[in-house]
């Protein structure tokens, strides 16, 4: 056994040299770290971060089957890797459209000028986690069904592209005037990247989790359909109770009060550093007033 890891070893990595270093050498070497980045973070904002964490499971189940000598596994696993190069083109033929046409609108040389000059402070700010807190009670008294989607890690971009382009920035007047009654955006669900609201009208999937409860209705099975599919959290506003809940990995907490949807808020906001709670209640003095008397747990 430690004979045939050895023979493995010996036989696909070769011996550590030192070559010889030149200026185009190093330049090489910096185009080429670029384009792997560029194309990794691509990777990890598509459909392909799953394939791609599919291939790696299977070619480290082929690298034991060499180890182990396991022929049979090893041809049919070659096999499977000639044919999945062929059918992995195919279905991402969408994202590397969008690839292409997303280089030629990048203006590469801004992009590597402000490489290091962001600092992360959570995925979005305070300030916008009370407008959002602020609409969604004040929609909830007047009885307005919302769907606020806010992206976390995982992509959105591919339901953006189903509804209507925003691109302003989060207010609770701008949400509540989205899901306003019998207005143009009012119908569908609205994305959050940031502090900016991205597009309204958005189509999200349906869940087909035959335990949900019967009494809910497409807007919270729809939450509950994109929360599967990616790591966003939804808040949800009912028409007819006018509760709020929020979805968050496939599972749905249902009336929650200001202080229950401000957790899963700040949960999803993902700050590095600790949360400063006496500046904290002077700056949500404002929203927990306005919506005392609200949903009980």
């Amino acid at each position: 056994m430690v004979e045939r890891v050895l023979n493995f070893i010996s036989k696909y990595l070769t011996a550590f040299r030192l070559p010889r270093v030149s200026i185009l050498d190093i330049l090489e070497m910096i185009i080429l770290a670029f384009l792997l980045y560029q194309a990794m973070k691509w990777i990890k904002n598509t459909r392909a971060w799953a394939v791609v964490k599919g291939l790696v499971v299977i070619l480290v189940f082929m690298a034991v089957a060499e180890i182990l000598d396991m022929t049979t596994i090893i041809w049919i696993g070659k096999s499977l890797l000639s044919l999945g190069a062929v059918a992995i083109i195919v279905a991402l033929q969408p994202e590397i459209r969008r690839l292409i046409e997303d280089l030629g609108k990048t203006n590469l040389l801004n992009n590597i000028l402000r490489l290091g000059e962001r600092q992360y402070d959570g995925r979005f700010s305070d300030k916008t986690m009370n407008e959002i807190i602020s609409a969604s009670y004040e929609m909830g008294r007047a009885r307005t069904g919302a769907l606020i989607v806010l992206e976390n890690e995982s992509s959105l971009e591919e339901f953006e592209r189903t509804g209507i382009k925003v691109d302003g920035i989060v207010s609770s007047q701008l949400l509540v005037n989205i899901f306003e009654h019998n207005t143009p955006l009012h119908d569908g669900a609205v994305i959050v990247r940031g502090d900016r609201v991205q597009s309204a009208t958005c189509y999200l999937p349906l869940s087909d989790n035959r335990s949900l409860s019967k009494e809910l209705g497409t807007r919270h099975r729809a939450g509950i359909g994109i929360s599967e599919v990616t790591d966003a959290t939804v808040i949800i506003v009912s028409e007819e109770t006018g509760k709020v809940s929020v979805a968050q990995n496939g599972e749905l907490f249902r009336s929650l009060d200001v202080s229950g949807l401000r957790k899963k808020l700040e949960f999803s906001q993902n700050k590095k550093e600790p949360v400063n709670k006496k500046s904290n209640k002077k700056k949500n003095k404002e929203v927990t007033d306005e919506t005392k008397g609200n949903e009980k747990p």
